[in-house]
């Protein structure tokens, strides 16, 4: 098993930059996938898959990329459900790490609030604030901890045998 790779789900990530700092401190490759954001300058080493337009187009290509032991960052919670389901870890911008304990909750909370909709109530989300960024970047440590100790270890060097 390779190092953690953190995948984006791009197009309305208010953590881009954030994520893109952690992976980077820990030597993490990152790809940022959208069906958007062609303007949105990344920094070197970042790299942009752009999928075609549909709900659910980056969604699919994240969940068919992400690998054993990948990280990746999304608000959209069935595709941290798939991500989960593949193996890979999920947090959501706001800090909240997703796992095989509270996603079925989540999941179930998002048919409640669509529902609700559909009956003609207003469900609204809070603005994203400073500490939800703060918690985000406590979480986003965290997890690219937890998946980097699922990797194994680098073999140690050899013995030299032959030095004097």
């Amino acid at each position: 098993m390779s190092a953690p790779h953190v995948y984006v789900d791009g197009d309305a990530c208010p953590v881009r930059d954030e994520a893109f700092r952690v992976a980077a401190r820990h030597g993490l490759g990152v790809t940022v996938v959208s069906n958007g954001s062609r303007g949105v300058r990344l920094p070197d080493g970042v790299r942009r898959v752009i999928v075609a337009e549909g709900p659910d187009a980056a969604d699919d290509w994240i969940a068919e990329a992400i690998r054993p032991g990948d990280i990746c960052v999304t608000a959209d919670i069935p595709l941290a459900s798939r991500c989960l389901q593949a193996g890979g870890h999920a947090v959501a911008p706001g800090g909240r790490i997703w796992d095989q304990e509270n996603i079925g909750g989540a999941l179930a909370g998002r048919e409640v609030s669509r529902h609700m909709r559909e009956m003609g109530h207003e469900t609204r989300h809070a603005g994203f604030t400073t500490q939800n960024r703060s918690r985000f970047l406590e979480a986003m440590e965290a997890v690219v901890q937890r998946a980097m100790r699922g990797a194994p270890k680098p073999p140690p060097p050899m013995p030299d045998f032959f030095s004097d």
